[in-house]
């Protein structure tokens, strides 16, 4: 007995071995089939799958945040460890360029009083004061093809489709979709990435298109135009999707007229990112605070 069963269990796995051996052919065809379906259907409806997106990443969002917190702590640890023979050197640089600082501030206070005496004479409406959405980032797409990043906020935290989103020094991207507790930045560097621009220097429009590399370039400039390296480039403010004036790199390369931008804030190494509110509409502001302040009493009632 102990012979046939021995043998009867053989036989049994043998079978087992040649079914997932039979099947596992099939599984590359069969995954190539379902990813050129997912393909198919996004190319005929971009929308079509936006939703099970977002309820996806709203829903993985707290047990993606709970797996990388310790990776993040590792990666905290050991920067400070190995960051501490860089701050000797660091601090002595930036004691000479503190002393250099002193002396442009006074230059540029000058300027600033010089600037705001000219506007007062042209009669310049002021630019609206910029409020921020400060969160983590919780993922990022991995791949070589798209270039997003998944934060830890999202409708119920005040965060909206089209708005800007700032690295530690610079724009990096801009939110494409937005769920109630998780949201997800498409990147400058993405190829689906259009931004208007303005170079400064030169006071000069045009577009950074993203390439799928670390420098994204400038499209629609001028034949005749000279571009230098080292000039700023800001938000232009154009179509008022974007504020006017955030930081987003400077010129890198000009070579054979394609322009490359280095990016001031490096997405690979954000762990927190701040998100730019959209100015609110003046009567809806004064709506809300209507709303928001408690209702004097009448004379009529004061008298009673």
């Amino acid at each position: 007995m102990g012979a046939y069963s021995r043998r009867s269990n053989r036989r049994r796995a043998l079978r087992a071995a040649s079914i997932a051996v039979r099947y596992g052919r099939y599984s590359p065809m069969i995954l190539t089939g379902i990813a050129g379906i997912l393909l198919v259907t996004s190319m005929i409806n971009p929308d079509m799958w936006k939703d099970p997106r977002v309820a996806t990443a709203d829903a993985l969002s707290p047990a993606v945040s709970a797996i990388g917190a310790p990776f993040r702590f590792i990666g905290d640890t050991v920067g400070e460890i190995t960051g501490l023979t860089q701050i000797r050197a660091d601090n002595a640089r930036l004691k000479s360029e503190n002393d250099q600082l002193k002396e442009w501030y006074q230059t540029a206070m000058l300027l600033r009083a010089e600037n705001q005496s000219l506007k007062d004479l042209l009669n310049v409406l002021p630019e609206p004061e910029q409020s921020y959405i400060t969160t983590r980032v919780i993922g990022d797409s991995g791949s070589s093809f798209v270039r997003t990043l998944l934060i830890q906020a999202g409708t119920m935290d005040g965060v909206q489709e089209g708005q800007a989103v700032m690295g530690s020094q610079g724009m990096i991207g801009r939110i494409i979709e937005a769920g109630e507790n998780a949201s997800r930045i498409l990147l400058l560097t993405d190829i689906n990435s259009h931004v208007p621009v303005i170079i400064e220097g030169v006071n000069q429009r045009a577009i950074l298109v993203g390439n799928n590399e670390a420098s994204p370039e400038l499209e629609h400039l001028p034949p005749d135009i000279l571009i230098t390296k080292r000039l700023r480039i800001v938000t232009s403010g154009t179509g008022g999707q974007f504020p006017a004036g955030l930081p987003i790199g400077e010129i890198s390369s000009v070579v054979n007229g394609t322009v490359k931008v280095k990016l001031f804030s490096e997405s690979y190494s954000a762990g927190y990112v701040q998100v730019v509110e959209k100015p609110m509409d003046p009567d809806v502001r004064k709506s809300l605070d209507a709303l928001r302040s408690p209702p004097q009493p009448s004379q009529n009632s004061l008298r009673r």
